[in-house]
């Protein structure tokens, strides 16, 4: 947690931070359980209010008396470096930074904000972070990669609602060249029913089922096994097959097949009455009947030796129409929180795989204004992220004193009193480096005419790549907290790539700061801290870079310029998004 005093120590190389990030709760404490419903069916609300006053009401209504405890808003230098990482993925540059802190209008914070939304590096951003969310870095299977990322991101750029896009996701085969690349959700998981039941469950409707597969769930009584198999009757007909003469895999489906199942318990105790089964329903909801067929007139196209098999009625087909049904008012309520949590660094039901009445939002009302609003708003992905940030909520500092004080207590990280420090993410890490050091303004440069953000992401995606592999976690397990580990302290502390980074190159960082004359050494620390940390220094910090440059010429003070670049990239202001 940062404290007041945020200022960097340049001669402190290397965090070694270990978790600090400490692993939230399963469930919440007994006294915050609610009896209600968790969810229950409500009207449509529309609200004439913007939605990022509803969020500052209802999370202020709960701060009662300890507004001593709230952060302030945070300084322009702070606002414009979070809210650059939350909406582009990078920081800003030396130029943008200025500009924005020497702007005097009173409402310069919209209108960035508005910019950064119309930006294509709000499409690739976010889409990105999609990806992750659907995807949990899967390795390539059947479909490209490449081309399921343009999915996503030609969805993002159109705007497309949210919940367009994942009946689109949900109803690709992979058969229409057109609509391929979103069979990826399938087909990178081998058509596995049980991992696709499982993730279904999580990413669209907060629920981790994992347990129910064989009973109810234990620790939930919320959960049923009937909730996972009615899920998995969508799925249990589909299966991956690959034709042959066309050399193309896809997702296809019988008319055939029903899921059975029994509690492990109920055998082992002798007290079962047998397998049962479920037609496809979505957790308490209305099961989804299916037409009827004459015995051999099930099929359009009937099963065969090397034929796909093509039914009259599909049963998956149905899957995203009933996961994004008005009446499952669960996934707009998933979709809500886990779009909090990626902007507000913790979901307002954390964990976001467990929504269940035992474990309530910390800000009951709130979720359910976020739900109502995203309905009503159908699913606008971008009008809910810029209501989001254009909240004081989000715009609060990370820094409070209180914080030293022992016995603050209501600074719990769900209170929302203040910013929530986050971990950048590997793509932002590699983004945020690659800025701070000039590297990216250099390849602007180069592109002259040609450049656009696809043609500079073409140059550098490779370092992304690379980060990725280092901070990414492994194929199917994302990081999901923060952790240091030996590889990555190795890479930031040797590789080749990042000592070319911070060495003098025209255009660059180091560049640039070592054409500040050397009687100027104010100006050389405002170079520094604009370029990297998108902020002016303090006297105390201007002293040290004074200090450390102090007759020093030629290669010895370029060496020192590369040293200071390097060492502000090592920090912990750097390293975490505040």
């Amino acid at each position: 947690m940062f404290r007041t005093n945020m200022r960097v120590n340049v001669l402190l190389l290397v965090m070694f931070l270990g978790n600090a990030l400490a692993e939230q709760p399963l469930f919440a404490e007994s006294s915050k359980i609610s009896d209600g419903p968790i969810v229950a069916a409500k009207p449509e609300r529309k609200s004439v209010k913007p939605l990022h006053k509803i969020i500052d009401e209802q999370i202020q209504a709960q701060y009662k008396d300890d507004s001593q405890y709230v952060s302030a808003l945070s300084g322009d230098s702070e606002f414009l470096r979070r809210v650059y990482l939350d909406l582009t993925g990078r920081i800003p540059s030396f130029t943008q930074t200025r500009e924005f802190l020497e702007d005097r209008r009173s409402d310069k914070r919209k209108i960035l904000v508005n910019q950064l939304l119309e930006s294509p590096e709000y499409a690739r951003y976010i889409s990105r972070q999609l990806d992750v969310m659907l995807m949990r870095r899967l390795k390539k299977k059947y479909i490209n990669v490449s081309t399921w990322e343009e999915f996503l991101r030609k969805s993002v750029a159109e705007n497309k609602p949210l919940d367009q896009i994942v009946r689109e996701i949900f109803a690709a085969d992979g058969s229409n060249k057109e609509t391929q690349a979103a069979a990826r959700f399938y087909l990178a998981r081998n058509g596995d029913v049980n991992e696709l039941t499982r993730d279904i469950g999580e990413i669209f409707l907060g629920a981790d089922l994992t347990c129910a597969q064989c009973h109810d769930h234990p620790d939930v009584d919320d959960w049923k096994q009937d909730h996972y198999y009615g899920l998995s009757a969508f799925l249990i007909r589909s299966f991956v097959f690959t034709d042959k003469k066309k050399k193309q895999t896809v997702f296809a489906e019988k008319a055939e097949g029903e899921v059975k199942f029994e509690s492990v318990f109920e055998v082992r105790d002798k007290t079962s009455k047998g397998p049962e089964t479920t037609l496809p329903v979505v957790f308490n909801g209305a099961a989804i009947s299916e037409p009827a067929f004459k015995k051999g007139e099930e099929y359009q196209v009937k099963p065969a030796k090397d034929v796909r098999p093509i039914p009259k009625y599909s049963r998956r087909a149905q899957l995203g129409i009933a996961i994004t049904s008005p009446q499952n008012r669960r996934f707009a309520r998933t979709m809500s929180n886990r779009l909090w949590a990626m902007i507000m660094g913790r979901g307002l039901v954390h964990p976001l795989n467990a929504d269940h009445s035992d474990n309530p939002p910390s800000h009951p009302e709130l979720l359910d204004s976020l739900t109502d609003q995203m309905i009503a708003h159908q699913f606008d992905l971008k009008w809910y992220l810029r209501e989001l940030v254009l909240s004081e909520t989000y715009q609060r500092s990370s820094v409070n004193d209180a914080f030293n004080q022992k016995d603050a207590k209501e600074l719990d990280e769900s209170q929302f009193t203040h910013a929530i420090m986050k971990p950048l993410t590997p793509e932002q890490f590699a983004w945020a480096v690659l800025q701070a050091t000039g590297f990216t303004d250099i390849y602007r440069k180069s592109l002259k005419e040609k450049l656009t953000e696809e043609t500079l992401r073409k140059k550098l995606v490779g370092y992304e790549k690379r980060f990725v592999s280092l901070f990414g976690g492994s194929p199917g397990k994302p990081v999901k907290e923060f952790e240091v580990t030996a590889d990555q302290i190795l890479y930031l502390s040797n590789d080749g790539a990042i000592q070319g980074f911070v060495t003098p190159r025209t255009g660059n960082t180091a560049d640039r700061v070592l054409k500040v004359p050397v009687d100027q050494s104010d100006k050389v620390a405002e170079e520094l801290y604009l370029s990297v940390l998108n902020r002016y220094p303090d006297q105390v910090e201007t002293e040290e870079v004074t200090t450390l440059l102090q007759g020093k010429a030629g290669t010895e003070r370029s060496q020192t310029v590369s040293d200071l670049i390097w060492a502000l990239v090592m920090s912990s202001e750097f390293r975490f998004n505040h």
